[in-house]
């Protein structure tokens, strides 16, 4: 096992194009660090370069204490799982994840064993005579697994390998990675745009936009005191509201809950920590329009556009202000008002989240 640690990585693209932009963390020996974000954010960049994949630009990174940038991918003691599973087609199950111990010399008792004992974590010795062809989606994602699993690496590698699979399949899958990890202890990067498995797999959570990271810690950390506006949006379902304040259009309300800020700020609030009720003591209340409701079972999501701030002054558009926008509120169970009704919802001082108003920096309060 060993440790990872990424020290100013960069990767400059042809034409000038800057991917990853001065990346610095640490992934601690045993670890699983996921690295979550949209779309081209360059999580999948980065992990290709920890791979050895795609060449450094810039920086260094460390592999159990040994500066891996010039050294080939095969000589890094990773293994590497990847979203369309990469398996030989004309190979059996045993042979796939036999391959590469035999590429490497290993004698056949030793990786006869090692193929079984995979085999038997993963759940999967009654498929070693089949071939990909005769799996399912999540059979064949169990083998790209043992592949890596029979390699006994210094750290694995995860490229999005959840995401050919169905929500159901998703979820047991999610599962068994995190438990295999758990029993194997072996330092893991993880990358995936879903930021729920993001949420229940990591020990490490690195949040990433533009090719930077924007926040970096324990995945509950995070979602409780995100650093940036894009995190706070990014990180939770449904994201956070964010309403943009100043003491034009809230400077009663921020007074009465003894919240100062520079100007312009973004109050931020999770639709979980908002209540229907009247005025909460010390707290923020606001009046609603319900717009559309959403049922999903246990839960019901309730969205309204902002009618009037706590101290009953419309929040409407004036000259210098923004809009009012949408409020999101997340309630138990299955009651709802009704569409068109107009509500009022609160939610406690100490839920309250405050940022900058270019949404960069988390501000106190």
């Amino acid at each position: 096992m060993a440790n990872v640690v990424l020290n100013d990585v960069r990767k400059t693209y042809p034409g000038g194009v800057d991917a990853i932009k001065g990346i610095n963390f640490e992934v601690g020996d045993g670890q699983f660090c996921v690295l979550v974000g949209p779309s081209g954010c360059g999580k999948s960049t980065l992990l290709r370069m920890v791979a050895g994949l795609e060449t450094i630009t810039g920086g260094t990174i460390d592999i159990g204490g040994r500066v891996v940038n010039e050294i080939e991918p095969a000589d890094r003691d990773i293994a590497m799982v990847f979203q369309n599973y990469a398996l030989y087609p004309h190979m059996t199950v045993y042979n796939n994840m036999a391959y590469g111990l035999r590429n490497r010399g290993m004698p056949k008792p030793e990786i006869d064993t090692r193929v079984r004992e995979a085999a038997q974590i993963l759940e999967i010795t009654p498929m070693l005579d089949r071939k990909p062809r005769q799996l399912s989606g999540g059979q064949r994602q169990r083998v790209a697994m043992g592949r890596a699993i029979v390699r006994q690496p210094k750290v694995f590698l995860f490229d999005e390998p959840l995401s050919n699979l169905d929500a159901k399949l998703r979820i047991a899958m999610r599962v068994e990675i995190r438990k295999l990890q758990r029993r194997l202890k072996t330092t893991s990067i993880y990358v995936t745009h879903d930021q729920l498995e993001a949420m229940t797999l990591a020990d490490i959570l690195v949040v990433m936009n533009g090719g930077v990271v924007e926040q970096i810690g324990k995945p509950l950390d995070i979602y409780r005191k995100p650093a940036t506006t894009f995190v706070a949006s990014f990180i939770g379902a449904p994201p956070m509201n964010l309403l943009p304040v100043n003491t034009n259009n809230l400077g009663g309300l921020l007074d009465a809950l003894q919240i100062k800020i520079p100007g312009d700020a973004i109050l931020g609030v999770r639709p979980e920590d908002f209540a229907i009720a009247g005025a909460a003591q010390g707290g923020l209340a606001l009046e609603l329009m319900v717009d559309a409701i959403e049922r999903v079972g246990a839960e019901t999501f309730v969205y309204g556009t902002r009618a009037h701030d706590h101290g009953g002054s419309t929040v409407s558009a004036r000259p210098g202000e923004l809009p009012p926008g949408e409020i999101i509120v997340r309630l138990p169970g299955e009651a709802a008002p009704a569409i068109g009704e107009r509500i009022k919802v609160s939610a406690a001082r100490d839920k309250l989240h405050l940022f900058s108003a270019d949404g960069r920096s988390r501000l106190p309060g």
